[in-house]
């Protein structure tokens, strides 16, 4: 559970398939703590355990599916593409703070319903934020995303940020000095 903790953070994956009995973490807590980061990850949670105790409680964490073992491999992978199409294609518009959203499909930026025009790396940047919405996402994960891990200094970084503020508006993207940015969803 630890391990995929840390491996959620590194990678921010579409989708999270866990065991319940996990050593140092259970299923369980590393789902609450995936949804803590990232509401919008589905979490299917495996488990041998049918109890309702364990059941009311992965509802309580917000998990997405429970699935019962053994599992047919087939059974699994319809289930994942049911997910698929309804928590991450289904969530096409991202309605974010301040009256902004984002279309996913289309790769479009609009506030009040007017469409802003962004470069392919200013779109990159806000993909990547809206994927992590409520999550503050490092710099060093943005120069990987948006750069593709070319050598960018951190004053670059800022310019290349203080850029789309100018043309977004400045509300739209937070900053934790010295470690990343962020953008919110709507309230």
């Amino acid at each position: 559970g630890d391990e995929g903790l840390k491996k959620f953070k590194k990678f921010s994956p579409d989708i999270v398939i866990a065991d319940i009995m996990m050593p140092i973490m259970d299923g369980l807590e590393m789902s609450r703590q995936i949804k803590e980061f990232s509401k919008n990850t589905p979490v299917v949670i495996l488990s041998a355990y049918s109890e309702k105790e364990k059941l009311l409680k992965a509802i309580d964490v917000g998990i997405d599916k429970y699935v019962i073992k053994p599992i047919d491999m087939d059974e699994l992978f319809a289930l994942l593409e049911q997910i698929v199409k309804t928590k991450i294609i289904g969530a096409d518009i991202i309605e974010i703070s301040g009256g902004y959203s984002f279309n996913q499909t289309k790769k479009v930026l609009v506030k009040n319903g007017v469409e802003i025009a962004l470069t392919k790396k200013e779109l990159a940047f806000i993909s990547l934020l809206v994927k992590r919405i409520g999550t503050l996402v490092l710099t060093e994960e943005i120069r990987n995303v948006v750069w593709f891990g070319e050598k960018v200094n951190d004053p670059a970084v800022r310019t290349f940020i203080k850029r789309i503020r100018d043309k977004v508006g400045a509300g739209l993207i937070k900053n934790s000095p010295g470690l990343g940015y962020k953008i919110e969803l709507k309230k």
